[in-house]
């Protein structure tokens, strides 16, 4: 118990974190989200929220994840950081993705994204992003997608407007 209550402190610190395979998180199903079982395939992880002009990118999201599958996880994080485009609870998230979606990929429990509470994950990928020279904020809205490679390192950032299915994503994955 202790152990893990340590574990915790130095991950909400940035302590001890050497990749995105550090992280769990709960998803909105109840249930862990253990970044590191993913180890060999690629993961996009995405900020999400139901009332955003880039809301419609879920179906695609969903696309390119059926599409991927052998290779490829994405995790939407939802998010209500940008005027309150997602204020919905983690019940009405899941409910709102699976009904107007029908999104079968990982969704984590909502989180910020940026700011005071920022949540370390989204945390470490904006560092490792400022690394690679991507310009601050990294997240600027919601639908910014952070794509990793099969080791756990992030090899790209892509605004909201670039979409799931666009080939800026997809030439990672063919």
């Amino acid at each position: 118990m202790l152990r893990a209550l340590f574990l915790s402190i130095f991950l909400v610190a940035g302590v001890g974190v050497t990749s995105v395979y550090d992280f769990k998180v709960p998803g909105l199903d109840g249930k862990t989200i253990d970044l590191s079982k993913y180890k060999g395939k690629k993961l996009l992880i995405v900020n999400t929220a139901s009332k955003c002009g880039f809301t419609p990118q879920y179906a695609d999201l969903e696309k390119l994840y059926e599409q991927y599958k052998d290779k490829l996880v994405i995790v939407g994080f939802p998010a209500n950081n940008f005027h309150q485009q997602e204020p919905g609870t983690n019940s009405e998230i899941s409910e709102f993705c699976k009904k107007n979606y029908g999104v079968t990929f990982p969704m984590a429990e909502k989180v910020d994204v940026v700011g005071e509470n920022t949540h370390p994950l989204f945390k470490y990928l904006t560092e490792e992003a400022k690394k690679m020279g991507v310009a601050d904020p990294v997240i600027g809205w919601n639908f910014t997608k952070f794509l990793i490679d099969e080791k756990g390192k992030l090899v790209a950032v892509f605004p909201s407007k670039v979409k799931p299915m666009d080939e800026q994503i997809t030439k990672y994955l063919n």
